[in-house]
């Protein structure tokens, strides 16, 4: 970002409502709303649950999906950046194309997984194609670990970013869960094309 840039992205950000609100309630990003938007109106995360917050940093997902699974559940936190420890949450530091960081995950896992989420996002260049594609990318090592991991009946939620490559994605996911739908919760900006897929009711 050029100077001028990040000046006025610093100011629109001190503006936003959600980023003021995190700040007072002690989540670490406004991603966390997102989060708490979606399960209020799917259900996804309950008490007990097992979670895997895969690209996790700063830890606002993983904030949220602590309190929700309650001291008798587990968050498990994935991301390749060093991210600062939360009470309650195990952090696993890596690549999950590294078999050695997917080792360390699944060590972490007691049982079957209830619930994957991912907000990981790639570094954007401007380009919607190709931040598209890489986005996607992203989408997809979500789907194959949820594959992997999630017991039956569990659920997925991953951010895309919307282009022509989406559709596809959504068919063979929704073959995989029951129930699968995209959803664009309230605390996403307006000029944002990401979109959540959530589906639940995992058909092992």
């Amino acid at each position: 970002m050029m100077a001028g840039m990040t000046k006025s992205w610093v100011k629109q950000r001190k503006r936003d409502g959600y980023y003021r609100k995190a700040k007072a309630e002690g989540f670490r990003s406004r991603a966390a709303y997102k989060l708490i938007q979606i399960n209020e109106r799917f259900s996804i995360v309950t008490e007990g649950n097992v979670v895997v917050d895969l690209g996790a940093a700063p830890g606002g997902w993983s904030q949220v999906a602590l309190e929700l699974v309650g001291p008798k559940g587990v968050v498990i936190a994935v991301d390749r950046k060093r991210m600062e420890p939360i009470e309650g949450v195990r952090l696993v530091r890596g690549d999950l194309s590294n078999p050695a960081t997917m080792e360390a995950v699944l060590e972490e896992i007691e049982r079957k997984v209830d619930v994957v989420l991912s907000d990981m996002a790639p570094r954007l260049t401007g380009n919607k194609h190709v931040d598209h594609g890489k986005s996607m990318s992203l989408a997809e090592g979500a789907l194959k670990f949820a594959s992997q991991t999630l017991g039956r009946g569990g659920c997925l939620v991953v951010k895309v970013f919307q282009g022509d490559m989406f559709p596809e994605y959504a068919e063979r996911t929704s073959k995989l869960f029951e129930f699968s739908q995209s959803h664009s919760p309230k605390a996403s900006t307006s000029s944002s094309r990401e979109t959540y897929l959530v589906a639940k009711g995992y058909l092992g």
